[in-house]
């Protein structure tokens, strides 16, 4: 049965005999001028190869602080710049929409082009006379008419009327809807 057990089991030493002996290598590592032993054991090197290797463990870095107040000094400095070029944008688009000199030449362009109507407006008991600009807008083309006719009197077939002013009404501007769309010419409005 000795045979069958591992040999780890066999020479494992006392606890109180590794812990003499990891405080003998503490000692001859601390203190070079001491001769080391002829023959450590086994358990002794693996002990010595532990803490040779570790030596004094140095003290944990301290925590970082976090990023907030590592740059405490730097958000002031953001805050004014976001507000300056908040600022800045705001006063420069209100600055482009009131240019009253750039209106008053487009006004005077557009008045030379179209027939000007003068409306007075009084501000208590001043009188104002401020042109109006009309635009005159292209004529429809005749198809277009035809169309928007027909389109017209399909709306007005769906319509049900309530009483019966209402439906001779409908007939009636059906009929002229129907002259429009029947006629060789479409009257201009």
């Amino acid at each position: 049965m000795s045979e069958q057990t591992p040999k780890l089991f066999t020479n494992k030493p006392k606890k109180k005999a590794i812990i003499a002996q990891l405080k003998h290598v503490e000692a001859n590592f601390n203190n070079p001028t001491v001769p080391p032993s002829s023959k450590p054991s086994p358990a002794a090197a693996a002990a010595a190869s532990y803490t040779m290797g570790g030596g004094s463990v140095p003290p944990p870095p301290p925590p970082k602080e976090s990023f907030a107040r590592r740059y405490k000094y730097v958000w002031p400095l953001l805050l004014t710049v976001n507000l300056a070029v908040g600022g800045y944008l705001f006063f420069r688009t209100k600055k482009k929409d009131i240019d009253p000199p750039l209106n008053e030449e487009i006004a005077a362009k557009l008045s030379s082009v179209a027939a000007p109507v003068t409306v007075e407006k009084t501000v208590s008991s001043t009188v104002v006379a401020e042109p109006v600009v009309v635009k005159a807008r292209e004529p429809i083309p005749e198809k277009q008419q035809r169309e928007l006719f027909k389109w017209m009197l399909e709306e007005k077939r769906k319509v049900n009327p309530k009483n019966a002013q209402e439906k001779k009404r409908n007939d009636e501007e059906k009929a002229i809807l129907k002259q429009f769309i029947s006629s060789k010419t479409i009257p201009t409005l």
